[in-house]
């Protein structure tokens, strides 16, 4: 049996779980401003007089309000210069003030008014004449916006949005860091609960109740946990599995803290590797860890991918996104989203800078057989790359 896998049950494993005791420092008002200070600078830069953030996200990255985007228009208008305005719903106005940490005038619209003319009306007092969107704002929006715009010029914000949340803090790099250390315990704690017979579902169970042991904000943020041939398929299949001697493991978890993701994947046997299995495991992490050391500042991020795949495609898997082999992106920008630009992939050509974090997962999928992913997170340093968790070391001994 594969050391650290089975051998206790999800109520030992429980019993044993408390969350740290010392929390890293959550996000408060000085960064939010800091954050608007740069967003302005970015915007001096390219021209733009006026940002539109949607509810989402990026709006509680610039202002602390976790508010979901739906068909009410919530926004925070960010002028190059003077004072932000919040577009929301009249009648939310006490929820949105309870959860702002920036100051800001507000401009609300009753449910028989235009919030898009509102808007617009906004920039006009503000004296826009070149205002950047939200790239992740509904065709809804867009198209409103631009039929109340008049002569004003409406473009994309990705440059300053992107520009701004693409470059992690020291305390957004903390909270990270604290999320991925709890999953990855989460982590070691499931494998030892697993025994023949044990279905999917509860194994998602015990991963929820492990993190919020943990302290992780409302227990798992996202859970898949494969058996046997369902690894093939990078997100799975659905129906509840049941795990067999023999079988590959996959479990994709990870959790919140503060707002920010943990995203960590491990895969091992359960009982005795075959030859076949071993031979893809020892691949997958030395793909992983080409990726990793090819990461330098100024490097176009579709090298690394380039890197992962080159190592695949030297032992006569794919090549490209062909099976058997690796299906998908090798990584991916991760922060308040858990997938958010850039992309380690072909055609994503921004160069990596210091602060950068992303995922490294060069799957590999032989089709009808079993998938072995590792994933693990990574940050740009000055000199190359840095791990949020340590990589999975064996295939005999997958948390050492």
């Amino acid at each position: 049996m594969t050391k650290g896998v089975g051998g206790s049950t999800a109520q030992i494993e429980l019993s044993q779980l408390s969350a740290p005791a010392q929390r890293v420092r959550r996000i408060g008002a000085d960064d939010h401003l800091q954050r608007l200070d740069k967003a302005r600078r970015l915007m001096n830069d390219h021209g733009i007089d006026a940002v539109i953030v949607n509810a989402g996200h990026s709006l509680r990255y610039f202002t602390g309000l976790a508010w979901g985007a739906t068909e009410r228009l919530v926004a925070l208008v960010l002028p190059r210069k003077g004072e932000p305005v919040m577009i929301c719903p009249a009648f939310e106005i006490g929820s949105l003030e309870a959860g702002m940490k920036i100051p800001a005038a507000v401009r609300s619209w009753e449910e028989d008014e235009n919030p898009y003319a509102m808007t617009a009306a906004v920039l006009g007092e503000m004296g826009v004449d070149t205002a950047a969107l939200d790239p992740l704002a509904s065709f809804l929006t867009a198209n409103e916006l631009r039929k109340q715009a008049g002569s004003m010029s409406l473009v994309d914000a990705s440059p300053v949005i992107d520009g701004c949340r693409m470059i992690k803090s020291a305390a957004e790099l903390d909270l990270m860091r604290e999320a991925k250390a709890i999953t990855l315990e989460v982590h070691r704690r499931t494998a030892r609960i697993l025994a023949p017979g044990i279905r999917a579902s509860e194994v998602k169970h015990f991963i929820d109740s492990a993190h919020r042991a943990m302290g992780a904000d409302g227990g798992y943020s996202f859970c898949a946990v494969q058996f046997g041939e369902a690894t093939s398929y990078p997100h799975g299949v659905p129906g509840d599995q049941q795990l067999a001697e023999g079988d590959i493991v996959l479990i994709d978890t990870g959790c919140l803290v503060d707002g920010y993701n943990a995203d960590i994947t491990r895969t091992y046997v359960f009982g005795e590797p075959t030859e076949q299995q071993a031979r893809m495991w020892e691949l997958e992490h030395r793909a992983q860890k080409a990726a990793f050391d090819a990461v330098r500042p100024g490097v176009p991020c579709e090298e690394i991918d380039a890197v992962a795949r080159r190592v695949l495609e030297s032992a006569g898997l794919g090549p490209d996104y062909r099976l058997p082999g690796l299906p998908h992106r090798t990584g991916h920008g991760i922060g308040l989203s858990i997938h958010e630009p850039a992309y380690l992939v072909r055609g994503d050509k921004t160069p990596l800078a210091p602060g950068m974090c992303f995922s490294n997962e060069p799957m590999i999928v032989i089709p009808g057989a079993f998938g072995i992913r590792l994933e693990d997170h990574f940050y740009v340093t000055e000199d190359g790359a840095a791990w949020f968790t340590e990589p999975s070391p064996f295939l005999e001994a997958p948390f050492g």
